[in-house]
């Protein structure tokens, strides 16, 4: 088997874990009476990548092989989702699905770093090779959404059985993989350094502390259709149950997946052409457009028009502000910060933002539910005049004059 399908089917199976469940976990909740705590479940995964990626990074950068550690951290993962799905309580599935993100959410890092050894032992360009080895993870996450979908596990725990299977697949395929040892980085160095915080230091620039400030608060945003999304449109069953969008909600939230996979091209051009801050506007404006069009569509007639568009719209809202954010941080930070200030990113977006984002997106939408009943419009609005806020502040405080590119 060639090098390439082998580091393939690694990011294909690394992104089927996730995508088994991930989407369709806020109706699985639902339908089990737990829907006014999904907000709480879905901050474990902000948790878990506010602390265990930056120790995980350790110990396979002093005492364990990628690939090994890799290896052991999904069949933990397998065990903690097959235990999940025994669960009946809210308490029992929390502590599974916690100690799950802890074990699981490390891994896609520890993945892109197996991939990015393994390739530089054999000569291999990672700039060209390794972004369509990636886009496989795309692939896996959508056609683990598909198979929930079309097997009809949306509101079952089967779809934590497909994840653990595929997570026992992976962990054991991962010890067959091409070792990569530890870096025997010097030892010595302080905590701030070990965790990966020497970006720290950035922050005592004004421009940047601002932009790690708005970073956490546009995280806020990332995570609440995916937690919240397949809800919602199952909510639309009793006066549409033969719409496709309430048959097949996991299918049609997967376009948002594929918009992101397309929008990763324009970035180049909206970078050189318009900078970092009115991309990031852009982003903003976007994040406005997905809540606030899902506050005025339902699964039919125009109302499905608004949502098809505010799941294509999703690709610009994420992706222009995850990865252009990231290639900002690569352009503007000293050398010696920059896999620091990756991280920190990381730890500020998917971490602390992502957790004030579930919590808050569940004080919200519990605060519009009468008799059990979610005042879905009036929800998804206030999110999209939070986003609204949100552009505003940042166009007003963020200060970046770009010079354009030709």
């Amino acid at each position: 088997m060639g090098l390439k399908l082998r580091l393939t089917i690694t990011q294909f199976l690394e992104f089927f874990i996730w995508g088994s469940w991930l989407i369709s976990f806020g109706n699985y909740m639902g339908s089990m009476g737990m829907g006014d705590k999904i907000g709480t479940l879905f901050a474990t995964a902000g948790i878990a990548s506010f602390i265990m990626p930056a120790i995980m990074g350790i110990v396979a950068d002093r005492w364990l092989n990628a690939e090994r550690l890799l290896g052991i951290l999904h069949l933990l993962g397998a065990c903690c989702l097959y235990l999940a799905s025994t669960a009946t309580g809210f308490n029992r599935l929390y502590l599974f699905m916690f100690l799950n993100a802890l074990v699981f959410m490390p891994t896609i890092g520890l993945s892109y770093s197996v991939c990015y050894s393994i390739m530089a032992k054999n000569n291999m360009d990672t700039v060209k090779d390794f972004p369509p080895i990636r886009s496989w993870g795309t692939v896996g996450f959508i056609v683990a959404m598909w198979i929930v979908n079309l097997a009809g596990w949306g509101t079952s725990p089967n779809q934590l059985l497909l994840a653990c299977g595929s997570a026992l697949f992976l962990g054991l395929y991962s010890f067959t993989l091409p070792p990569s040892p530890p870096t025997k980085a010097q030892k010595g160095g302080s905590l701030v350094s070990l965790l990966g915080l020497d970006a720290l230091a950035l922050l005592k620039e004004k421009r940047m502390a601002v932009f790690f400030l708005f970073a956490i608060l546009l995280g806020v945003c990332l995570q609440i259709t995916n937690s919240y999304g397949s809800l919602f449109l199952g909510s639309f069953e009793a006066d549409y149950p033969d719409s496709f969008a309430v048959q097949y909600n996991n299918i049609f939230m997967s376009v948002s997946q594929i918009s992101e996979a397309l929008f990763i091209l324009a970035i180049p051009f909206f970078l050189r052409r318009f900078g970092i801050k009115t991309v990031m506007l852009m982003s903003l404006g976007a994040w406005v457009l997905r809540f606030g069009l899902f506050g005025i569509g339902n699964p039919a007639g125009m109302g499905m028009l608004w949502l098809t568009l505010s799941m294509i719209i999703y690709g610009m809202a994420f992706d222009f502000f995850n990865i252009s954010g990231s290639l900002f941080i690569e352009k503007e930070t000293p050398a010696k910060f920059r896999a620091s200030a990756q991280g920190m990113l990381m730890m500020v977006t998917n971490g602390l933002g992502a957790v004030i984002g579930n919590y808050g997106a569940e004080a919200v939408i519990n605060h519009y539910t009468k008799e059990g009943l979610i005042n879905w419009p009036v929800a998804w609005f206030s999110f999209a005049g939070y986003a609204a806020v949100i552009g505003v502040l940042f166009a007003l405080f963020f200060r970046y004059k770009h010079v354009r590119e030709v």
